[in-house]
């Protein structure tokens, strides 16, 4: 579908994904970009929803916005996980198709995959069993938007397309300890241990599961590319096709930053996903997707970035 000219909706728009990914759009000459902000709409709740679209009246929605934390926020929040993720993924795929939007596109994650399945993973496998217990409720949740997307499409010919994105990382991502992703976390607490000249650093977990990471502007590249040129409600991995230990991961981080110290690993606390890396395969043929951020490059601009305007 062709971007120019049209009116795109973009929900978490002012979001660190949102940020590479209205740049891009605009590139693509829209009559609009439509980017509400929370305080504006709560997506969870049909009465906003309803009027975001009988004000906007949008020809595309990318729906980016999520619930979305690191393993402590799961484990502590599952119930907000849950419903805020499956509200805002029901009311978006509704009320664009009683708007009649041309396209949308449902951004899901790696989370809704099964615990255990074959390393790269297919899209095939994603209905093989239930998700890793912390990220459960939100994995599934936002499984349910591509079950809508699809069912809207045999039903009402609702053009819907799904995307599965890995772990995001990227400046302008959460850094602290609380509800930050990995990586995010990671950054924080080895920058903030150099700083403060403190000896140890502790992570959770023993360091052995694996995970794959995708810089956040290959991520809004493949959305756009996904927007303009996938026509199925058959979801598609993206992915880099980079599979690293969060051990390494801890000792890639240290070095860019610097810090000399020790690393504890608490194996009190839980791992998470056993691994994690995507077969992005489907993306290749259908959308012409490649990641073209190599690891080591993404993570020395985040670092660089972070350490620039947050510390």
């Amino acid at each position: 579908m062709d971007i120019e000219g049209k009116k795109i909706l973009v929900t978490g728009a002012h979001g660190f994904l949102g940020k590479p990914l209205l740049e891009l759009l605009e590139n693509e000459k829209p009559a609009q970009i439509i980017a509400p902000r929370s305080v504006e709409y709560d997506l969870t709740k049909e009465e906003d929803v309803k009027k975001l679209f009988s004000k906007t009246k949008p020809d595309i929605v990318i729906h980016a916005a999520g619930r979305v934390g690191g393993i402590e926020y799961n484990r502590n929040n599952p119930g907000t996980a849950y419903y805020e993720n499956a509200m805002m993924g029901t009311l978006m795929v509704h009320y664009s198709h009683l708007a009649g939007v041309k396209k949308f596109v449902g951004i899901g994650s790696v989370c809704a995959y099964p615990k255990i399945v074959p390393v790269p993973t297919s899209e095939e496998h994603l209905w093989d069993g239930y998700p890793e217990e912390t990220n459960g409720p939100y994995g599934i949740a936002k499984k349910m938007m591509l079950v809508q997307i699809d069912a809207y499409r045999k039903q009402y010919g609702f053009n819907g397309v799904y995307l599965l994105q890995v772990n995001l990382y990227g400046p302008h991502d959460h850094f602290n300890e609380k509800d930050s992703h990995v990586i995010g976390a990671m950054i924080y607490k080895f920058a903030k241990a150099k700083k403060n000249n403190e000896k140890e650093v502790v992570l959770w977990g023993d360091g052995s599961p694996t995970r794959e990471f995708l810089y956040v502007e290959d991520a809004a590249r493949a959305i756009v590319l996904a927007t303009k040129k996938m026509e199925t409600s058959e979801p598609i991995n993206i992915g880099s096709g980079e599979e690293v230990s969060i051990k390494e991961l801890a000792q890639i981080i240290s070095a860019e930053i610097g810090y000399a110290g020790k690393i504890i690993w608490d194996k009190t606390k839980p791992n998470g996903q056993p691994r994690r890396l995507f077969d992005s395969s489907r993306a290749k043929k259908m959308i012409g997707f490649e990641a073209k951020t190599k690891f080591a490059q993404g993570i020395r601009k985040t670092v660089e970035w972070y350490l620039k305007d947050k510390v």
